[in-house]
């Protein structure tokens, strides 16, 4: 083998693990590189033969058959690896939601203890578990959100993201936010959790999840373009945990509540009238925003006439809903009830009211579960 001139000998850094070592042939070390570190090993001299009036010489040429593994560096080497991966290598940092708060020290003898800690911090870990098998429901039996994949996210105001299929089989991105554990999902939170969302290669679907919403979170969720904003109500049964929680059915765990379908309609003599026609409702097997059929979802719905932006009003109220409310109000109050005056309270359609001078009303819309959604609108 012709003698092999390395020109540049030192492949790498002395401050780091070895990655990359010259070839070793039979016929001795070649300029090839291998892109790994070179097992220990050594070489064993042979005497050459003496003659007469000579010393002793050793035979030192580098030859495979003299090549033998040194088992204990090896040995060494690997112990040494798998401290320096568990000291210093690769780590994720997973942070907490915005609203969440320190453990709460609750039989006040000033020590967290790790029982009280352990409840504050499994309420993210709970929530995304149900989630997880759970879905998100809206108000057709077959229309939910089925999860292919979704895993926790170390965002400021996104705590899981992951994927769904929609029925002709496109896939999604969806971003969750999970709201307080105790206390509302207000604007806020979804503006900043879609802003969060919208960066980046983005997501398709935001779901932000709470137990509660600020009535303005429906105004919120319609300013970001091609991001669908949902929120989602949390049965308050997951708030229990446990034993209690698997008696709950899944299907009713996380559900939406549509936006209201409502029409301003002006008469002939000057005044308005509000006429509800519905909900609408996203459609996550489609992808598609469409108008339900009646009010049966809606329990109520309250109108201010003259709606400061600030300050929500009760001047017209109205109730509605599927089956019989009128016996279930009677029943309530045990009481009568004049039918005269519930049928005026019992419509879809408001009395007509004059014109505001602020050129602006307010419609709230609550649904049986008590969720609010507030719609303003310039007259």
């Amino acid at each position: 083998m012709p003698d092999v001139v390395i020109e540049n000998p030192i492949l790498n850094s002395p401050y780091t693990e070895p990655t990359r070592h010259f070839r070793f042939v039979e016929e001795g070390i070649t300029d090839e590189i291998i892109e790994e570190r070179r097992p220990s090993s050594y070489f064993i001299p042979i005497p050459k033969p003496k003659k007469k009036g000579r010393q002793l010489t050793l035979e030192t040429e580098w030859t495979e058959d003299r090549l033998r593994e040194n088992a204990m560096i090896n040995q060494i080497r690997e112990h040494i690896g798998r401290w320096r991966v568990r000291v210093t290598g690769p780590f994720t940092v997973e942070s907490l939601s915005p609203h969440r708060v320190l453990p709460a020290d609750e039989d006040q003898d000033g020590i967290v203890s790790p029982r009280e800690a352990e409840r504050q911090q499994d309420f993210a870990t709970i929530i995304l578990d149900n989630l997880r098998v759970a879905g998100v429901q809206n108000t057709r039996k077959n229309e939910r959100l089925r999860f292919e994949t979704l895993d926790p996210f170390p965002g400021r105001w996104l705590q899981a993201t992951g994927t769904y299929r929609e029925e002709d089989g496109t896939q999604r991105r969806v971003a969750i936010s999970l709201g307080p554990e105790h206390g509302t999902v207000g604007p806020e939170q979804v503006k900043e959790a879609a802003k969060e969302a919208v960066q980046g290669l983005g997501f398709d679907v935001l779901v932000v999840c709470g137990f509660a919403f600020d009535p303005h979170v429906g105004e919120e969720t319609k300013k970001y373009g091609r991001l669908t904003v949902l929120p989602a109500r949390m049965n308050p049964d997951l708030a229990m945990g446990g034993d209690l929680l698997k008696k709950t059915g899944s299907g009713n765990l996380f559900t939406v509540f549509g936006e209201p379908d409502l029409e301003v309609q002006p008469q002939p003599d000057g005044t308005i009238t509000i006429r509800l026609r519905g909900v609408d409702v996203y459609d996550p097997t489609t992808g598609d925003v469409r108008s339900s059929d009646g009010t049966s979802d809606i329990a109520c719905w309250f109108i201010d006439t003259d709606y400061d932006g600030e300050s929500f009003f009760v001047r017209h109220a109205y109730f509605t809903g599927e089956g019989a409310p009128y016996d279930k109000l009677k029943r309530a109050l045990r009481a009568e009830i004049d039918e005269g005056a519930w049928s005026a309270l019992y419509r879809t359609e408001s009395r007509p009211f004059t014109r505001p001078k602020r050129r602006q009303i307010a419609v709230k819309v609550i649904n049986h579960y008590g969720d609010e959604v507030l719609k303003v609108f310039g007259v």
